[in-house]
């Protein structure tokens, strides 16, 4: 059983704690028993052996060989060269993996430094690597969350958890018991290390600390995480070994035939190793380089920036790209998409205020609504700035409104009731507006039950398209201040239905991708109708495909899972464990695979991935550590311009092997027939 469906009374026994949290004799028990409260790293190679390991590569071993048979040949120009170009390509390895390797130190800083605990009763303020399983924390808006607990008290706590899910909406937290497994986003009770408290107080029971937390498992994830050659990269050391081989059979053809004439055995000897040394393109590596580094400057102007010199290449390769919805394909930005009134479902573009009804909608939605826009800067919440935003696109000037109708009393929202409500004087009437959610207000209005199924009824048909939805009501007062009982005997106003909307370039670059064979997955944290309306809208799902939640891969093995993925286009309400085993499984199935994402969930999986894609702006400085590349404007159509630039790369670097090679086996051709032919 998991922590959030236990009972408090089991948790309080299990961590020897109980309201008044632990005592300080308790607390060194439990970090012994549970372990301390710290993201510990593996075992991390050092700066030299980094550097040594850049040696591996088959086709360098030669080139060492190579550089030695010329020094006891004492060609010193040769030697020279080859040990500098082998040389500066170990340096620029072992600058690409110190970096790569800096995800985890970020990981840490995502731990607060402090945190406000009970001790023997008593309220003090300890480090975070302190903290035990079983201590009581007071959290409360701007603290940010330190390990892992339960909720024991609650008073309308908001929660970011943008860092793990990848959604950047608030989550309202309460205490309610849960059944059966549910995502970590829809695990109400809970909150989480790394995570933001926005809006209200409470306090939390520690359930799990260091490597033990979502965060800690993220880590365990990274390290766990193996980075794959590149096609280009497999295909050189297939490449070398052929060379070598076919080099070694030559050199002793003309070795053979140099001692059948009568040569001396050093003189046919040398004379064999030398033409071996001229016959290694030694200017292979260097030039591979010279061709990256000259795309990453093109790339980089077209807002996509390189950290791993190889992935230029890598991206030519990619035949699958698993993308992130939030931001990457969306605009990352709620936006009014329909209203409902009287009735009537009307699209934004055919809104008009000269109807009564909808003038009475967008003055409660302007002035039941805490958040403002000024000079292009959002202030407030994602779904109260998309109302203002919209008030604004239909030419009202929202401050003069709420300068005209100030707000004379007000209820807050809360979590508990999911409402606001605001008080305000309209022709000399004082006039309550109401917000929150449709199934809380449609109980609290006064509309007959005919009106009723039908407001029901279109909430159904907005939600089926995936649109968030907020529903609106008034009613006539005669108090000049307001308490939550005046929000009952309401009148109905009507529906405002938003959405983060797709990005006007990602539906063009989902179409160009099909058209160059490339297979786009959508992988997201949010709820699977909002992700499938999305999708298919840009034509990532089609009726070839199908939409699964996360919680549906945990059915099956990692070999089932090969097959499974091939007609999933969507998955949503995803964990980090299944964004990387999607990756691995489209691997396993021969795919070059790209993965796209910003939070640290997503940095497991962009470690995995042959082409890991972190976002510049909205990317957490973990997702870019573990990232080959960066988009500079986080958007998914520079990922398709990215691809089609690798793909020239990539056949440039083929064109520059084969020029190589063609010159190099003219050499041995010409010394091959002239011992033949017994030429000198």
């Amino acid at each position: 059983m998991k922590q959030y469906q236990k009972k408090l009374d089991q948790l309080y026994t299990e961590f020897s704690s109980g309201e008044n949290g632990l005592s300080t004799e308790q607390a060194v028990k439990n970090c012994e028993k549970f372990g301390r409260n710290v993201i510990t790293e593996g075992k991390k190679k050092s700066i030299p052996m980094i550097f040594l390991e850049q040696y591996k590569d088959f086709l360098v071993l030669i080139l060492i060989i190579a550089a030695i048979v010329s020094a006891f040949m004492k060609d010193v120009e040769s030697c020279a060269v080859i040990l500098v170009v082998i040389t500066m390509n170990a340096i620029l390895g072992t600058v690409q993996t110190v970096k790569a390797e800096k995800s985890l130190t970020n990981l840490k800083k995502l731990s607060a430094p402090t945190a406000k605990a009970l001790r023997n009763g008593e309220k003090v303020i300890i480090p975070s690597e302190e903290i035990a399983v079983g201590d009581i924390l007071l959290i409360e808006a701007g603290d940010q969350i330190c390990a892992d607990g339960r909720l024991i008290e609650c008073a309308s706590v908001q929660v970011n958890e943008s860092a793990l899910t990848g959604e950047s909406v608030n989550i309202d937290k309460d205490m309610s018991d849960i059944e059966g497994e549910k995502p970590l986003a829809e695990r109400a009770n809970m909150v989480y290390s790394g995570s933001f408290v926005t809006y209200g107080r409470g306090k939390m029971l520690v359930t799990e600390v260091g490597m033990d937390t979502e965060v800690g498992k993220i880590a365990s994830l990274i390290q766990n995480a193996s980075e794959r050659k590149t096609p280009l990269q497999n295909t050189l050391d297939e490449f070398g070994k052929k060379l070598s081989i076919a080099i070694l059979i030559v050199c002793a053809v003309v070795f053979g035939l140099s001692m059948l004439r009568g040569g001396q055995l050093m003189d046919s000897f040398m004379f064999a190793i030398a033409l071996a040394v001229a016959a290694i393109p030694e200017a292979l590596s260097s030039i591979v380089t010279i061709v990256l580094s000259f795309g990453t400057q093109k790339m980089s102007k077209e807002n996509a920036i390189i950290r791993k010199l190889q992935a230029v290449e890598g991206l030519g390769s990619v035949s699958v790209i698993c993308s992130d919805k939030t931001g990457t394909l969306t605009q990352n930005k709620m936006t009014v998409r329909k209203i409902m009134v009287d009735g009537r479902i009307i699209d934004t573009d055919a809104v008009d205020l000269d109807d009564e009804k909808v003038k009475t909608m967008t003055r409660a939605m302007i002035l039941c609504n805490d958040s403002s826009c000024k000079d292009g800067v959002e202030i407030g919440d994602p779904t109260e700035t998309a109302l203002i935003n919209f008030g604004t696109k239909l030419g009202i000037d929202t401050d003069k409104v709420r300068e005209d109708l100030p707000r004379i009393s007000e209820i807050p929202f809360d979590s508990d009731r999911k409402l606001m409500s605001t008080l305000h004087v309209i022709d000399g009437e004082k006039v309550l507006y109401v917000k929150g959610a449709a199934d809380v207000l449609i109980n609290r209005i006064t509309s007959s039950d005919e009106e009723k199924a039908v407001i029901t009824q279109r909430v159904a048909e907005l939600s089926e398209k995936g649109l968030r939805i907020l529903a609106f009501a008034e009613k006539k007062f005669d108090k000049d201040t307001v308490c939550p009982e005046d929000e009952d005997g309401l009148e109905f106003v009507g529906l405002i239905a938003m959405m983060d909307p797709p990005r006007e370039e990602s539906k063009a670059a989902v179409a160009e991708c099909r058209k160059a064979g490339i297979k786009p997955v959508m992988i997201t944290g949010d709820h699977i109708v909002t992700a499938s309306a999305i999708a298919r809208e840009i034509g990532i799902l089609d009726d070839n495909s199908k939409a699964v939640e996360g919680h549906e891969l945990d059915a099956y093995s990692d070999e089932e899972l090969v097959d499974f993925v091939k007609d999933k286009a969507v998955y949503a309400r995803v964990t980090p464990e299944h964004k990387i085993r999607i990756v691995k499984a489209w691997q396993a199935n021969g795919c070059i695979v790209s993965m796209t994402g910003d939070g640290v969930n997503d940095a497991p999986a962009l470690k995995q991935a042959d082409v890991g894609v972190a976002m510049g702006i909205t990317g957490t400085e973990v997702s870019k550590d573990a990232a080959s590349m960066v988009l500079a404007d986080d958007n998914f159509a520079t990922i398709v311009k990215a691809i089609r630039n690798g793909r020239n790369i990539y056949e440039n670097i083929k064109k520059a092997i084969l020029f190589l090679l063609s010159g190099n086996f003219a050499a041995i051709l010409v010394v091959l027939f002239n011992s033949l032919l017994g030429l000198p």
